[in-house]
């Protein structure tokens, strides 16, 4: 493949499917490695920004000719300028991408110490702002590249205090700690309701009160882990608090759907087989899923797997989502069904109009977290990377605070509300219409 072709698709991925950055100062280790381009990162910076790249440990290894230690090297690379340098490359007008005017260069291992020191330190700052990929290119075909790297990536507006967080991520910390504090008063809210309505509270109501906890201390646990990075750089062992309520938040919620969709708890205390089975289906790709995500956090694209684990994150969250919406479809179609034989039309008319309304819910919420989030990510200037993670969680919120709305503990819900007209009106309307999804 072209190095052109394969430079232009690495940073494609890149873009398309950002991936969530544990640190900013990193340590990485490069073992045996011949791939012609290596991307590192991708960072915002602003007018006083700067990037610092430390390797050791170096050693390029060829079974051909010996290779040219000018055609290695680290670089930066505007967003601005990445057409130009793939124009430069496509038309041959450059050996090495090394050699364009468009880049930033930082290094070449010709400036490397001899052996067996075979280290350098490099700062560059820079003077534009704007994203930039940090990248390595090897254009000596067939060498392998062994080194360990460390970088930091920054920015210090005032001169003073370095700021590790990439210029669109820097109120993040602020961002998800006010949710934080939403969600545990949303909490407290729910406290009261149940208590309010002890003689309608169900064991859902109480996985519900847990679900809004753990989504609490997901969100401090995010903010307190950007706050570390913006600071020093390194998460300081919140990542692992992070991604640990984050598994717990994700397979509780789409658990809570679940249960929702199949009735339990509302109207039978029991699932059928076909409900456990998928709950034992979705719970296995929940954690298939956070391990992927884990994983491209920790390591961020410079691993050769990056692009398969993404691949693999977002096909299993495509699962999960497809799957959670079975239990509310088996819903609809069974209190279609018992709606025209039971003798309780009313009652089953409010709760199929409920499970309809509930149905759209949850694909509303899963069109929003996916597509537009999704596309708010891609389209956003880099200054302004907050806002989709802020419009992620205004969305959560919107659709937690109606489904615990709809499913709230009360002995007036659309369950139980049945009188004779109600039972007459409701006879006449199912006669008159055929419910379908």
């Amino acid at each position: 493949m072209p190095i052109s072709t394969l430079f232009s698709l690495l940073l494609l991925a890149f873009s398309l499917i950002p991936p969530p950055v544990t640190a900013e100062i990193k340590t990485l280790q490069v073992k045996n490695d011949n791939r012609p381009m290596i991307l590192f990162e991708k960072f915002g910076f602003t007018s006083k920004g700067s990037a610092a790249v430390t390797i050791s440990s170096v050693s390029v290894t060829s079974g051909l000719n010996q290779p040219d230690p000018s055609r290695i090297g680290f670089f930066l690379l505007s967003e601005g300028s990445l057409n130009q340098v793939l124009m430069e490359l496509e038309f041959n007008h450059i050996p090495c991408v090394v050699d364009s005017r468009f880049i930033s260069l930082l290094f070449t291992f010709q400036d490397l110490a001899p052996p067996p020191h075979s280290s350098i330190n490099k700062s560059y700052p820079v003077g534009y702002p704007g994203e930039y990929f940090l990248l390595f290119a090897n254009c000596n075909p067939g060498s392998r590249v062994t080194m360990d790297v460390r970088m930091e990536l920054y920015n210090s507006d005032d001169g003073k205090h370095r700021d590790y967080l990439s210029a669109g991520e820097s109120l993040l910390p602020s961002l998800y700690f006010v949710f934080s504090m939403i969600y545990l008063c949303f909490f407290g809210f729910w406290i009261v309701e149940c208590k309010k309505n002890k003689l309608s509270l169900h064991r859902i109501h109480v996985l519900m009160g847990v679900l809004l906890v753990v989504k609490a201390f997901n969100l401090i646990c995010a903010s307190e882990e950007k706050h570390y990075i913006k600071v020093t750089g390194t998460p300081h062992g919140w990542d692992v608090l992070f991604y640990t309520f984050q598994f717990f938040r994700a397979v509780l919620l789409f658990t809570v759907i679940i249960l929702i969709g199949t009735g339990w708890s509302f109207l039978k205390p029991f699932l059928q087989e076909k409900e456990k089975k998928l709950l034992m289906i979705v719970i296995p790709l929940q954690v298939l899923a956070n391990v992927a995500s884990a994983v491209i956090g920790e390591n961020g694209p410079f691993i050769k797997s990056w692009v398969t684990w993404n691949q693999v994150f977002l096909l299993v969250d495509l699962i999960c989502c497809c799957a959670i919406l079975f239990p509310i479809v088996w819903s609809i179609r069974s209190l279609r069904e018992t709606s025209k034989t039971d003798g309780k039309a009313a009652r089953n008319l409010a709760k199929l109009t409920l499970f309809k309304q509930f149905y759209v819910l949850v694909i509303g919420y899963l069109y929003f977290t996916r597509i537009i989030v999704f596309s708010l990510t891609t389209i956003s200037s880099y200054k302004f990377e907050w806002v989709s993670n802020a419009a992620e969680e205004v969305a959560s919120l919107v659709f937690y605070m109606m489904m615990f709305y709809m499913f709230r503990p009360t002995d007036r819900n659309d369950y139980f509300l049945v009188n004779e007209d109600e039972e007459k009106e409701a006879e006449r309307y199912l006669q008159a219409h055929e419910f379908e999804l």
